[in-house]
């Protein structure tokens, strides 16, 4: 058969990235929830694992909407009204009321003119960035950005990229000043928060720079902000890392699919910004649009958030990250500081990683083991995500089963 030879060629690949400990590995399937009762947030029950419960710290759903009964029915009465699916990209009839109310919502939010939404995050980042790069246009990229901005900029083919060290504004202002009269725009483009290590652009820093060398640019500097892990989860009303570090981008870009519980991403920024995305951004020009009822859902959520309902709820997820950040810390664990509900615990060793990652497993707790590629090597680390529908109880429960391995196998 055609495929016999290259299949030879994947096998082997496989095989090795199981050896090396790389390897992902089966997905594991979600069978059944038991929503929160008795002190205890939701259990998840899994395939292959009989009525063994889970606590799933491996979750995005930072705000803990998923479950909300407000937003569940929400979604039900919305997609009685309009179908589940839009039936179309939007500029053929795929555009409904609840999109356009929702991106009112998000710009009014944010503080922008205007907002449009995608089908996923990730896809917002590869429209946005490839729309507004062009062969006259050098790319400046945070070292640790996500995998979808560094796709983003292969596709985009721009006149150059340049890397500056993590978190580094020396470095930054130095690649910027690097290409003065070289190139007619630049675009600095980060990560809010950094879905890895749950530590944070200063916004505000890298503003500031941007605006000092803009002059020095036939069409100026544009900034780019993908705080998906930032916006809602972040800041004392969930305004994210733009709330947090008093800075603000030109182009900033969230998602649907994390704290606000739903599906889908988000640009939000000047309505000539938003204008030519439209015509341009091939990710949202020929594909389908979330759907009416997922809309609905995160407009509800964002209005909840936008409470005093959510100021709590934001308190209460705080309260619970420091309990685990603390509490990992004094197990002699080494972590990052940060006030964000990602909690990486740093273990620096693949097969390590991988160990303590199936330990947890077996003793009922979901988290995400990070080996490289995804991240470098000696950086590999569990990413812990704290959501505000765990509990005290929860928290202590995953503490003691660290405080065992500890005991038991760190040798």
């Amino acid at each position: 058969m055609a495929l016999d030879r290259v299949s030879k060629v994947l096998e082997k690949e496989l095989k090795q990235l199981v050896a090396e400990g790389r390897a992902k590995g089966k997905e594991f399937i979600v069978v059944g929830v038991r929503k929160a009762q008795n002190g205890k947030g939701p259990r998840f029950f899994l395939k292959g694992f009989g009525d063994r419960e889970f606590i799933r710290m491996n979750s995005n759903s930072y705000l803990g909407m998923q479950f909300n009964e407000e937003v569940i029915k929400v979604e039900e009465e919305t997609a009685k009204k309009y179908g589940v699916g839009p039936g179309a990209v939007r500029f053929i009839s795929g555009t409904y009321e609840p999109h356009r109310s929702l991106e009112k919502k998000l710009a009014k939010f944010h503080e922008r003119e205007d907002a449009m939404i995608y089908s996923a995050a990730y896809v917002t980042v590869i429209g946005v960035i490839s729309s507004l790069v062009t062969s006259d246009t050098v790319v400046i990229s945070d070292e640790l950005n996500h995998n979808c901005i560094i796709n983003a900029i292969r596709l985009s083919r721009p006149m150059d990229k340049s890397i500056y060290k993590h978190l580094d504004m020396k470095e930054l202002e130095a690649r910027i000043k690097e290409v003065a009269g070289k190139a007619k725009r630049v675009v600095v483009v980060t990560d809010g928060v950094f879905s890895m290590r749950g530590d944070y652009a200063n916004l505000k820093d890298i503003e500031a720079i941007a605006n000092k060398y803009d002059g020095q640019f036939e069409e100026g500097i544009i900034t780019i902000v993908d705080d998906s892990h930032g916006v809602g989860a972040f800041g004392k009303t969930g305004r994210g890392t733009e709330e947090v570090t008093g800075g603000k981008a030109d182009l900033l870009i969230g998602t649907m699919g994390k704290a606000f519980g739903v599906n889908g991403g988000y640009v939000v920024s000047s309505e000539i910004i938003t204008t030519y995305l439209r015509e341009k951004a091939i990710t949202y020009i020929y594909s389908n649009p979330i759907t009416t009822a997922e809309a609905a859902c995160v407009l509800k959520v964002v209005e909840m958030l936008d409470s005093p309902e959510g100021r709590e709820r934001l308190t209460y997820l705080r309260e619970l990250t420091l309990r685990f950040r603390e509490g990992i810390a004094k197990l002699g664990y080494e972590t990052i500081a940060s006030e964000h509900p990602i909690v990486p615990l740093i273990v620096r060793d693949t097969r390590r990683t991988s160990d303590i990652v199936n330990y947890l497993v077996e003793n009922g707790v979901l988290a995400t083991g990070l080996n490289y590629p995804v991240v470098p090597k000696g950086d590999e680390t569990i990413r812990f995500q704290i959501n505000a529908d765990h509990t005290p109880q929860d928290i202590d429960y995953v503490l003691g089963v660290l405080e065992k391995y500890k005991k038991e196998r760190w040798h």
